[in-house]
């Protein structure tokens, strides 16, 4: 199982009330919230490994260099010679070294790697993996990853944990029309605000997935647009060239990496000695309640067996 881990922090920080604390009134609501949703997912899906995949980077610069409206509207402040600085509420960014902190307790590795992104930490770790994988995520880009032959999934968080959607080829053509390896393309024509991707003005969702769907893929669509007997009409190829530029790029940014070398960890799911005395501190440090003996339960059959 791979964790998109700030999007879970994230979506556990606006969906738990702030008005969880620790003794000293440093809020701790996404730190209780991501430990519940860890103890629901190792509790329902089972998995034997799990990883928190990590933003070393979460707008690197490669990426802005192809298209510069990427995650433009997330940008506090650029910086020339590093990371741009993400806008993250002080409340959240307090509790991040709290988050990692209680994940290293629990002995999950937290994997990422310079100038790259957690998509791209799962993209690699799921086109390498031997084992059916999981990817966890609200982030509907990593619909690229699933790959129905080698047992590659999305639980995807978008509808929240209580509704959460099992991603498999078959969701994706029943819901959008296309399968998971032209879900780039698809995605590159209809644009994804959220990442400030602009899309193809003038194409939309239905329109998108006919094209990739009638032509395979953007080369396709675009050999179709510019081709002198056009199968498409006028003012349909006309947008398409004109986008060009912007979908060679685009299609570069929106592919996640998977031939990252990364660094060696182990990701089997058990407690060791003295992990349940730690988290327990930790709790009555911070005030997480009964977060803790819920992931303590949902790991301790693991460690059993």
């Amino acid at each position: 199982m791979l964790l998109d881990t700030a999007a879970l922090y994230f979506r556990a920080f606006y969906g738990v009330p702030d008005s969880l604390k620790a003794p000293d009134g440093t809020p701790v609501n996404a730190v209780r919230g991501l430990l519940d949703m860890i103890a629901r997912l190792v509790a329902d899906f089972q998995p034997t490994e799990l990883v928190a995949c990590w933003d070393d980077d979460w707008r690197p610069q490669w990426r802005v260099d192809l298209l510069p409206t990427y995650k433009s509207h997330r940008v506090a402040e650029v910086v020339p010679a590093g990371a741009d600085v993400e806008v993250v509420p002080d409340p959240l960014t307090v509790q991040v070294p709290m988050i990692v902190e209680t994940l290293n307790a629990l002995g999950i590795p937290i994997v990422g790697k310079e100038e790259y992104e957690a998509d791209d930490i799962i993209g690699t770790l799921a086109a390498t993996a031997t084992i059916p994988v999981d990817v966890v995520t609200g982030d509907r880009d990593l619909f690229q990853v699933v790959d129905d032959e080698r047992d590659v999934r999305v639980v995807y968080t978008a509808r929240g944990m209580s509704r959460l959607e099992v991603v498999t080829d078959e969701w994706l053509r029943s819901k959008y029309g296309v399968s998971a390896r032209q879900y780039v393309d698809y995605a590159v024509l209809r644009g994804d605000a959220s990442d400030g991707l602009p899309g193809v003005s003038g194409i939309g969702e239905k329109t998108a997935a006919s094209l990739v769907t009638r032509f395979g893929d953007l080369d396709g669509i675009l050999a179709a647009a510019s081709a002198a007997d056009s199968p498409l009409s006028s003012s349909v190829a006309g947008k398409l060239l004109a986008a060009s530029d912007y979908i060679a790029g685009a299609r570069q940014v929106v592919a996640v990496r998977t031939d990252l070398e990364l660094p060696a960890f182990d990701a089997a799911i058990r407690l060791e000695d003295g992990a349940a005395e730690k988290l327990r501190g930790l709790r009555e440090q911070w005030g997480l309640g009964g977060s803790v003996e819920r992931v303590l339960a949902a790991f301790l059959p693991n460690t059993e067996g």
